[in-house]
């Protein structure tokens, strides 16, 4: 993989796709001025690629706002299409609430974060939740554990450089050490399990989905609420579907190979 300083690194293209996911919760409308602001970047470079991106459909005006229109959604839609996620990992993750209500979820590391490539709930709970697209530090949930504790060493202390936490209920971990022996013991264990980790109520557990090699591709998880939940029912019940799961849509990769290539995290990206 390049890096920005390569003649091969589209600038103009990087600079492009960072107004589109300035776009936040937090930020659904923005000016210009917002924008650079939000961005660090000169107004003057914001402004050509906002029109850009409101000339192809991605971008709409109100006023002097400017936000997402509906077409940024084909994006999305188009990798699921192309790669056949619901076809391959839905029946599982639907097995996996019908068997235990709450959200079953399917998640791959994005940098310090877990991105979420599928999800399905019979929840509806206030607390925070998942849904398509959505990233939550990696430290703080099930997935992302898993995930960490199967990074080749040199990547788990690319990780570990960039690791700035930030305590997102009074009982997160996030304390190196305290880390680095929770991510080994997972590495042992196959799986992960976090309560009220990412915010109050939230119980999950976690298991790797591995390629035919043994390597780590993605990682599944079911959560609910936790005061419904206790241990013995996640390690009793839930673990061994949760293992089922991942073996079957393991499975499904011999036949789905792009979909593999995508979700296969490159050795040394981690950013």
């Amino acid at each position: 993989m390049i890096d920005r300083s390569s003649p091969e690194f589209v600038e103009a293209l990087a600079r492009g796709i960072s107004v589109l996911e300035a776009f936040d919760a937090a930020d659904p409308e923005m000016t210009l001025a917002d924008l650079s602001r939000k961005l660090d970047m000169p107004i003057a470079t914001v402004r050509r690629n906002v029109l850009t991106l409101e000339a192809l459909g991605f971008i709409r005006r109100h006023n002097k706002h400017f936000l997402l229109a509906p077409r940024i959604l084909s994006l999305g839609s188009s990798y699921l299409n192309a790669f056949g996620v619901e076809e391959a990992v839905m029946p599982e993750l639907q097995r996996l609430t019908s068997l235990f209500g709450d959200a079953a979820n399917m998640a791959v590391l994005d940098g310090m974060n877990v991105l979420y490539v599928a999800h399905i709930s019979e929840s509806r709970g206030v607390r925070r939740t998942a849904s398509l697209g959505v990233t939550y530090p990696a430290f703080a949930t099930s997935m992302g554990r898993v995930l960490l504790a199967s990074l080749p060493p040199d990547d788990a202390n690319g990780y570990f450089m960039d690791f700035n936490p930030v305590k997102l209920t009074d009982y997160t971990v996030t304390e190196e050490a305290d880390l680095r022996d929770i991510l080994a013991d997972v590495r042992v264990k196959g799986y992960s399990i976090t309560v009220d980790q990412l915010d109050y109520g939230i119980t999950a557990i976690a298991v790797p989905v591995k390629d035919a090699t043994g390597r780590t591709v993605c990682a599944i998880n079911s959560s609910g609420y936790t005061p419904r939940l206790t241990s013995e029912e996640l390690l009793q019940q839930r673990l061994p579907e949760l293992r089922l799961a991942a073996n079957r849509i393991s499975q499904l990769f011999s036949r789905m190979p792009a979909l593999l290539h995508s979700l296969t995290p490159a050795i040394g990206t981690l950013k």
